[in-house]
């Protein structure tokens, strides 16, 4: 098992280039099982969850093969129905197999899924989408099991913004007889994404990106060509690598527009930031201002962004509130960044963080993706050396973060445990 070994007190420079969209990737990659046929995806990260994604379609029957960033997926022999519990387990995005697999083949048996421990994240508004679309669902023995000849267009209205419910259904109603309409969609770009490679596989899709998706069934979809957009978490972990450590970064390939509530409390907390040409310079002030932050869905200030943006209030002037409204069990990292010296309690699903104290480099443990990019933030910007383990969770969402960070200046090295 590895772990990253980071003297902090570095102040950040240079260049950087964002890598391609983890959470718009995965879901991506599955809609392919709706063709039948060669895909092409292009900027494709290297991630622990890209390769888990692979060997759930490998196991479906499906050929992948990849050259640098350009990954290609033949699914004509996709000939299983069932994602068994020894690939689900590791990635929640695995059950989103079960959709197209029913609207392929009219049957699915896939397991309830595993992932990060933020949260229980229920499954539930997923089977009760499919449900509506005449879906025949079962729960036996750990497996969730799905039966439709063929699926019928239906007018679902989430109960709460739901970004997997979203693109779940989205994928089974592209081939469903009929009309769609889902009503409380999620908004993120990572929706628009999907809709725009279900577009071009010849599905009929309106509104993605706004809280209304139509969607005219079509008899089937043929295989596309596609470049996955970047990953806005990603870059906006390094907006604030910049900011924690009083650094000047220039981030290319990413999109503002997609990060506009961070910006915002950024340059509350005294960040200078300025873009051009998808180019956008971050430049850390000598102080920082406390702010307060609510998580919300899209447009709302991400919640996969919380915990960076918390490592950064430890050091600000003043104190700061952090209220989490996604996820119930979101502020695992919170016991770690009190041992970096940090003065943050909680209460609820709120968390006060009394800054301008300054931390100190100590051991550290990551409990789930966001989390572990907090305390690399952290210890950039503590004295001595931290030292964070378990950072297989950082490697299912960053590609090559150490190696990026050190060709920002960093001095951050991986061993073995």
């Amino acid at each position: 098992m590895d772990k990253l070994i980071i003297k902090g007190g570095r102040r950040l420079k240079g260049d950087v280039t964002v890598s391609g969209s983890k959470n718009a990737a995965l879901p991506i990659f599955v809609a392919t099982i709706l063709t039948s046929g060669m895909n092409e995806i292009g900027n494709v990260p290297f991630l622990r969850d890209i390769n888990t994604t692979i060997k759930v379609l490998e196991s479906l029957g499906a050929r992948v093969e990849g050259n640098g960033h350009l990954v290609r997926i033949d699914s004509s022999g996709i000939n299983s129905h069932e994602a068994t519990y020894d690939l689900v387990k590791t990635m929640r995005a695995s059950v989103l197999v079960l959709g197209p697999l029913l609207a392929r083949f009219g049957t699915a048996r896939v397991s309830l899924p595993g992932g990060c421990a933020i949260g229980a994240r229920p499954i539930n508004l997923h089977l009760k989408g499919l449900q509506a679309l005449g879906a025949e669902i079962t729960l036996e023995h750990g497996y969730v099991e799905a039966r439709a000849k063929r699926l019928k267009g239906a007018r679902i209205n989430f109960d709460i913004s739901t970004v997997g419910g979203t693109e779940h259904l989205m994928m089974a109603a592209a081939t469903a007889k009929g009309e769609t309409v889902l009503e409380n969609a999620a908004r993120e770009p990572e929706i628009l994404d999907l809709a725009q490679i279900l577009i071009r596989m010849g599905a009929r899709i309106e509104g993605a990106g706004t809280d209304t998706i139509r969607i005219q069934g079509v008899p089937e979809l043929t295989p596309a060509s596609y470049e996955v957009m970047p990953d806005r978490i990603e870059a906006g972990t390094f907006m604030i690598a910049a900011a924690i450590t009083g650094g000047d970064i220039k981030i290319h390939g990413m999109k503002p527009e997609h990060l506009d509530a961070l910006v915002f409390k950024l340059q509350d907390a005294g960040v200078e930031i300025t873009s051009r040409d998808n180019v956008v310079r971050v430049k850390g002030p000598k102080k920082l201002r406390g702010v307060n932050i609510k998580t919300r869905p899209y447009p709302g200030f991400p919640t996969d962004m919380q915990a960076q943006f918390m490592a950064l209030m430890c050091l600000s002037e003043g104190a700061s509130v952090i209220s989490e409204n996604i996820f119930e069990n979101r502020f695992m990292h919170v016991s770690e960044l009190l041992r970096f010296g940090a003065d943050i309690t909680v209460e609820g699903n709120t968390a006060t963080v009394k800054g301008g104290r300054k931390l100190s480099g100590a051991p550290v443990m990551a409990t789930d993706l966001r989390a572990s990019a907090s305390l690399v933030l952290a210890g950039l910007a503590a004295d001595n050396t931290t030292e964070v383990s378990r950072i297989y969770h950082l490697d299912r969402g960053y590609e090559s973060i150490e190696k990026k960070l050190a060709g920002l200046g960093a001095d951050i090295v991986r061993v073995q445990e």
